[in-house]
């Protein structure tokens, strides 16, 4: 329970979170008056509480002992959206943005089955530009949004991820280390641009998204044909604008 006074006093609410953060630590199930203990209340003052929360299926109460426990119906809302449906929603405007400073499409990808996925993307305004689909998979070892998120892994993890990659598992000691050694590169740099390996003519420009250590990571990439990077586009123009959607996109998801 926290200790500091609340802005706005919601008895019904504190006494209901109460009951249920309790019964999600001690992992067992409890009396009323076991319950009422260990949130320093009485069973009188808990009784209507543990009534609505049964009658809405959040606790279940036996039947043999009339003790209480949680059932799964907090897990089940907490998995009805998705960390990665949150960072969709909050980078939709950012990614807007982006498009349309650059002119360029851009897409964000997430690893799926030790594989990239693009789960959204925006188009360039222009005539003319390339599209990401999204729901495509890629190698990780071949793309560089793949490099990039393999990057936000300890080296350890990267290399067991990889260990699962059609082409990665097939290439020589040599070649996997140098792999591995970019890979590093990209964690010191924090960006990666780099040709396409899947596709002649067009560069790819990339940023992670999310935390080291958390199961949220992300890539923000522009893909771009080479010729327009080479003659009318700066690289260093499309980068920066690349690191403030980063910046806008983590700070939304408290990955700052």
């Amino acid at each position: 329970m926290n200790s500091e006074s609340p802005k706005y006093n919601a008895p019904a609410l504190d006494k209901g979170l109460d009951i249920l953060e309790y019964l999600s630590e001690e992992g067992v199930p409890l009396s009323q008056a076991e319950i009422a203990q260990g949130i320093n209340r009485t069973p009188s003052e808990i009784y209507r509480m543990l009534v609505c929360l049964e009658e809405r299926g959040y606790v279940i109460r036996e039947s043999n002992a009339g003790k209480y426990r949680l059932s799964l119906k907090m897990y089940s809302l907490s998995h009805r959206h998705t960390p990665f449906d949150e960072l969709k929603r909050v980078a939709q405007y950012p990614m807007q943005a982006l498009s349309e400073i650059t002119r360029q499409s851009c897409h964000l990808s997430i690893m799926n089955d030790n594989k990239l996925l693009v789960i959204y993307q925006t188009r360039s305004p222009s005539a003319v530009s390339l599209s990401i689909e999204e729901g495509t998979h890629f190698p990780l070892s071949m793309t560089t949004s793949g490099r990039v998120i393999l990057s936000m892994f300890p080296e350890e993890e990267a290399i067991s991820i990889l260990s699962k990659d059609e082409y990665y598992k097939n290439w020589d000691q040599e070649r996997q280390n140098t792999l591995i050694e970019t890979i590093n590169e990209i964690g010191k740099l924090g960006y990666r641009s780099a040709k396409s390996k899947l596709t002649g003519g067009v560069t790819d420009i990339a940023v992670p998204i999310g935390l080291r250590g958390t199961d949220l990571k992300a890539v923000l990439a522009v893909s771009l044909f080479s010729s327009n990077l080479e003659d009318s586009i700066n690289l260093d123009v499309i980068l920066g604008e690349l690191k403030k959607a980063q910046k806008i996109i983590n700070e939304l998801i408290g990955a700052v």
